[in-house]
């Protein structure tokens, strides 16, 4: 790599107009529904599709108009989407034992209820930070009885429901234990609660010592209920673009406690991913590897090249080289954003195509839900927008 500086100053007007020109515009003017909720089965021009909506989607989007409010600018547009995606949401829920339907139609009929353990997870997260741009209290209460209903069915045992990636018995899988070090984090921060603390630590532990392997430096997607490793292919599994954004989620974590050790863990990591994840012949981020080295990849279409990775790889390097200062940090960074924004960024309606095959021709596919999800590249830009800020010494 070599070396170049980065403009910081450049950068950060760069990641701002994407946002704000091109990013959040897109969802303001095509995906707004007058009932209040967000219409993410949408096409890259805008066309609406279908009015179903996916929990993921809606919480997710709830998180990104109030952390806009919170962290960019108080602009009363953004604070009123947000609140127009909460009523919606508790207008229809939760159900009756806390949790949170996966998927309601445009109207708010529940088409499919509780199958997805993840969209408990988004919605912790997006009530957090939804109460800290509008203070309503309900909001907080919440948060905290889906916390009590997903902690339920983690001490009950067995792999919970976990649409569109089911857990199959005898198996632990990382994207819970990610998700929810994060969400119960935000909780805790935010209630102070001892028992919310408490479970947050737990699955931030899982994440750093168990499946954050010591001896490889990755993060395996899959393990055994004590913890031991699967026989490969299934068991050596690495999503390069979901073991970066692990590990920012636990410098996050580590930052806050005051835990050099875990930052210098999860810094040393993103750097391993990056380069195991790497496509040295067409560049961008494979969506899964062997952990290994092996050509057999236990995961369907291992060498597509999705847009989440490479936003999420644009703040985890930034965040990797605030804390160590690490030029390699910076030089990732541009071999990265280099990558995404000649492939990805939609010219003529703002936002950014979602899926490429490994050659970087779109596709249409479903790969997990079919939506495209206002979530990963708006969230990567305003956290970057934050760090450059520090860097710079604006805040």
């Amino acid at each position: 790599m070599n070396g170049k500086p980065i403009d910081f100053h450049e950068l950060l007007g760069l990641y701002r107009r994407t946002l704000l020109e091109d990013v959040i515009p897109f969802w303001t003017k095509y995906a707004i529904d007058p009932n209040g909720g967000i219409n993410t089965c949408i096409q890259d021009n805008g066309e609406v599709v279908s009015r179903d909506r996916w929990n993921w989607s809606q919480w997710r989007a709830l998180w990104v108009f109030s952390k806009l409010y919170n962290a960019i600018e108080p602009r009363e547009e953004w604070l009123q989407i947000a609140r127009g995606i909460y009523n919606f949401q508790t207008k229809h829920g939760p159900l009756e034992d806390g949790h949170w339907p996966l998927l309601l139609d445009g109207d708010g009929n529940i088409k499919k209820g509780f199958e997805s353990i993840y969209g408990d997870g988004f919605a912790i997260y997006g009530l957090v930070e939804f109460f800290r741009a509008d203070g309503l209290p309900q909001a907080l209460e919440l948060a905290k009885r889906t916390f009590n209903a997903a902690e339920s069915v983690f001490a009950a045992g067995g792999p919970p429901p976990a649409e569109p990636y089911p857990i199959p018995e005898g198996r632990l899988n990382h994207g819970i234990s990610m998700l929810f070090s994060l969400a119960h984090h935000e909780l805790a921060l935010t209630c102070g609660e001892q028992c919310v603390h408490e479970a947050a630590d737990r699955h931030h532990h899982k994440v750093m010592d168990r499946f954050l392997c010591k001896e490889r430096g990755l993060v395996i997607e899959w393990l055994t209920l004590d913890g031991k490793e699967i026989p490969p292919p299934e068991g050596t599994v690495v999503i390069p673009g979901h073991g970066i954004e692990s590990m920012w989620f636990q410098i996050h974590i580590g930052r806050e406690k005051n835990d050099q050790a875990t930052v210098d863990r999860a810094v040393a990591a993103i750097k391993r991913h990056l380069e195991t994840g790497w496509d040295a012949e067409y560049g961008g981020l494979a969506w899964a590897v062997d952990a290994d080295g092996r050509d057999e990849v236990g995961w369907r279409q291992p060498d597509i090249k999705l847009w989440w990775p490479h936003t999420e790889a644009l703040y985890a390097t930034l965040l990797a080289y605030e804390c160590s200062g690490d030029q390699e940090f910076l030089d990732w960074h541009e071999k990265v954003r280099d990558y995404a924004f000649r492939h990805y960024p939609n010219r003529e309606y703002g936002e950014w195509t979602q899926k490429l095959d490994r050659y970087g021709t779109p596709f249409s596919d479903v790969v997990a839900l079919p939506v495209k999800d206002p979530f990963h590249l708006p969230r990567a830009l305003i956290y970057s927008i934050e760090v450059l800020e520090r860097l710079l010494g604006n805040v």
